[in-house]
């Protein structure tokens, strides 16, 4: 499912070139949850974007269902993540001049997808928004803002979900339920799942941890 080899990014800072992180091969296969974690700074975000394709890496490739998506242009690696990857982001990035049934709709009007509407109201439904879709951003919880962009990420049903640190902005109480989404769109849906966290019992219900520290990869742990 993915599959990275030799892959770095390194930055221009006022001191000269900095390494965010350094060169990095690794594969997850189809269908696992794999949490990245490691201490602030460490590149874990910049991992991330490296697999959503937001990000270039300065050396190597990354190959998403066998495409190396280092290699496409910028309309080719757009249309890729509409149709492949879905992306949670810690501070949700709701359109908050759009309902949230709104915001469930725009991926799939971007795609041109049929009867958009109505997989909108079922996947807030799925996220246990029925009868929110009528409210703003500015109208909901941060957890419900949060079940929205989950919503949102799986509107095109792609098989990759990538989330970056999607219980840092919420109470211990909701981050529980996002969690259990969370998980449960990996187990029910058979969805390859890899996320950013800090939050312990997040990343002890992943399949696989991931470690990182200044930038490279210090331990691989597969759950037993």
């Amino acid at each position: 499912m993915i599959e990275l080899t030799d892959v770095s990014r390194t930055v221009t800072s006022g001191a000269g070139p900095l390494t965010i992180l350094h060169p990095t091969s690794l594969t997850i296969a189809r269908g696992r949850t794999v949490a990245i974690t490691g201490p602030s700074g460490s590149g874990k975000s910049t991992l991330l974007g490296l697999l959503a394709g937001l990000d270039t890496p300065t050396t190597g490739r990354v190959l998403i269902d066998g495409v190396n998506i280092t290699a496409l242009g910028e309309e080719a690696l757009a249309r890729l993540r509409g149709e492949k990857i879905g992306i949670v982001f810690q501070f949700f990035h709701l359109i908050p001049s759009l309902t949230a049934l709104e915001n469930v709709l725009v991926p799939m009007e971007l795609a041109g997808a049929a009867d958009a509407r109505a997989r909108a109201g079922v996947l807030l439904a799925d996220v246990g928004l029925t009868g929110r879709g009528h409210h703003y951003p500015s109208q909901l919880s941060g957890g419900e803002q949060q079940r929205v962009a989950i919503a949102r990420a799986l509107a095109n049903d792609p098989p990759l979900l990538l989330a970056d640190e999607p219980t840092g902005n919420l109470d211990s109480g909701t981050g529980h339920q996002v969690i259990d989404l969370l998980i449960a769109v990996n187990r029910t849906r058979g969805r390859t799942l890899v996320l950013v966290t800090h939050d312990p019992e997040l990343a002890g219900l992943a399949d696989e941890v991931i470690a990182l520290r200044d930038g490279r990869v210090v331990s691989r742990q597969e759950r037993a």
